[in-house]
């Protein structure tokens, strides 16, 4: 049995214990629009997900949704990679990321993901489009660059097929997102868009044209 290493504490209505390891099968991961499977990757354990090419639209609930959790306040640590599938369409950038505060329908959540593709592009437009948050379901990406350009997105040195550590650290409206082992914050959001009052499940999220892959997944206390 493949085994992801997750550690929980102090989560509203967490039914894990501090350090306890889950399992990696149907009863602690739930793909929703996406394909999923267990698999090595650098001798790792990881979590290989794809997005459903039914779903057209982009900023859609894709993800692999983590069963036991609800999550308000605390951080969030992964590491990921992501590839290009050969089908990939023109606008493909191998997203991926964490969408956190997800409801029970999966109709309402949050999201941080990076577009790898863009970190190192010539294009500087792109590269200021490196990470991007957006909030399901009024405020797709293209919304909030439109009537917030630059406000929720920035640019971060990544490429395609390395390992990159997500830190995100949410606290009531506000969520801060690290890459690497970086000091400060290369993403910082002062309003989620459903509040501070809301929690909810944790998921792997990728978007089109993505193989994507998570490993060392934490999920640590507010401090």
């Amino acid at each position: 049995m493949i085994i992801l290493s997750l550690i929980c504490c102090n989560l509203l209505g967490a039914k894990l214990s501090f350090g306890q390891n889950i399992k990696l099968n149907a009863n602690t991961l739930h793909p929703v629009q996406v394909s999923m499977s267990l698999e090595k990757l650098d001798g790792k354990d990881v979590v290989r997900v794809r997005k459903d090419p039914s779903v057209i639209e982009v900023d859609q609930p894709t993800f692999v949704r983590i069963n036991g959790i609800s999550f308000k306040n605390g951080v969030i640590k992964v590491k990921v990679l992501s590839r290009l599938l050969k089908n990939a369409p023109e606008l493909a950038r191998g997203f991926i990321g964490i969408a956190f505060r997800i409801n029970e329908l999966n109709s309402k959540f949050e999201c941080i993901y990076i577009r790898p593709t863009n970190g190192r592009a010539e294009d500087q437009i792109r590269r200021n489009h490196s990470i991007q948050y957006f909030s399901y379901p009024d405020y797709p990406y293209t919304r909030l660059r439109k009537e917030s350009a630059e406000q929720y997105e920035t640019h971060a040195d990544m490429g395609l097929n390395e390992w990159t550590q997500l830190r995100i650290e949410v606290k009531d409206q506000r969520a801060t997102l690290f890459l690497n082992h970086n000091k400060y914050a290369t993403l910082v959001v002062n309003d989620l868009k459903h509040g501070a009052d809301t929690s909810g499940a944790i998921g792997l999220f990728v978007d089109v044209g993505t193989e994507g892959f998570f490993r060392d997944l934490q999920i640590l206390p507010d401090n």
